[in-house]
């Protein structure tokens, strides 16, 4: 069986630390690196029920995207829940790594997995990283349809392809319009609506729209939205982490047990559908 510090190294390569932005938190935030590693689970969250889930498979490691601690902490006092995490987590000689936009901007990354699951083809990165000569790494995706679909059928591919959650998918566009390009960034992506404009795409999904940049954006071109629960967008990047660690433990004679955790932690849990017309009166 590999050292964690030799899986954190193979780790490390798939997601160099130095591709996540400055205000990021990546990286292994617990474990001994002399420590053996026989399993490893896969997740969004870093939260308790995965902690108990990583307990209950007897996993050494817990690999997640989204960070325990983004912005510091004084104190891992059980009294906290993230604190309460760390204790689980040590307690059971689980080691605890974080890839976040540093296997955003990866290649293959996060967006490279949405696109993936929806059967897009990838044409080139949205937000190119300049440091990259191959020009395939940075922020979301641009993507192509096999066949062009109208708005209201790529909606219910997403719908279908991608885990389901209390939101579901939100639409903004004309149902009816045919879509041939689309634009994917896994997690929020609002703060990209200049670049998508500049790509000239059909579409974009993502998630985590907010009224106003959505609105302005809608009014602006015939750009159509596509918005999905934030857990979602990501969750295919576990399918593909877990393949990518499953070929290297192949290549390096590790016999690891990868896990991918099927745990929803998208914090909506429920939909309630509007019963006004469309004048917001009551029916």
């Amino acid at each position: 069986m590999p050292r964690l510090s030799e899986v954190i190294a193979a780790l490390d390569a798939l997601w160099p630390a130095g591709l996540a932005e400055s205000w990021d938190a990546v990286g292994t935030v617990c474990g001994d690196p002399d420590a053996e590693v026989s399993r490893v689970l896969i997740a969004v969250d870093p939260v308790q029920e995965i902690a108990d889930e990583a307990v209950r498979i007897g996993a050494q490691l817990l690999v997640t995207h989204h960070p325990l601690y983004l912005r510091g902490t004084t104190t891992v006092a059980a009294s906290t829940f993230k604190g309460r995490v760390v204790h689980d987590l040590i307690k059971n000689d689980i080691a605890l790594h974080v890839a976040h936009t540093n296997a955003d901007r990866a290649d293959p990354g996060v967006s490279d997995a949405l696109a993936g699951a929806l059967d897009l083809r990838v044409v080139r990165p949205l937000v190119p990283d300049p440091a990259d000569p191959r020009g395939r790494r940075g922020l979301g995706r641009i993507c192509e349809l096999e066949h062009p679909l109208t708005l209201a059928e790529l909606a219910e591919r997403a719908a279908k392809r991608l885990p389901a959650t209390a939101q579901g998918i939100r639409v903004a566009g004309d149902p009816d319009a045919l879509i041939r390009t689309v634009a994917v960034s896994g997690g929020s992506g609002d703060s990209l609506f200049d670049d998508v404009r500049a790509a000239g795409v059909d579409a974009f999904l993502t998630a985590d729209l907010r009224h106003h940049p959505a609105s302005e954006a809608r009014e602006r071109t015939p750009l159509a939205l596509l918005d999905a629960a934030h857990w979602a967008t990501e969750w295919p990047w576990c399918e593909l982490a877990a393949a990518q660690l499953d070929e290297i433990s192949d290549r390096s004679g590790w016999g690891l047990r990868v896990h991918v955790s099927r745990t929803v932690t998208d914090p909506w849990t429920a939909h309630a559908a509007s019963t006004t017309d469309s004048t917001g009166a009551p029916n």
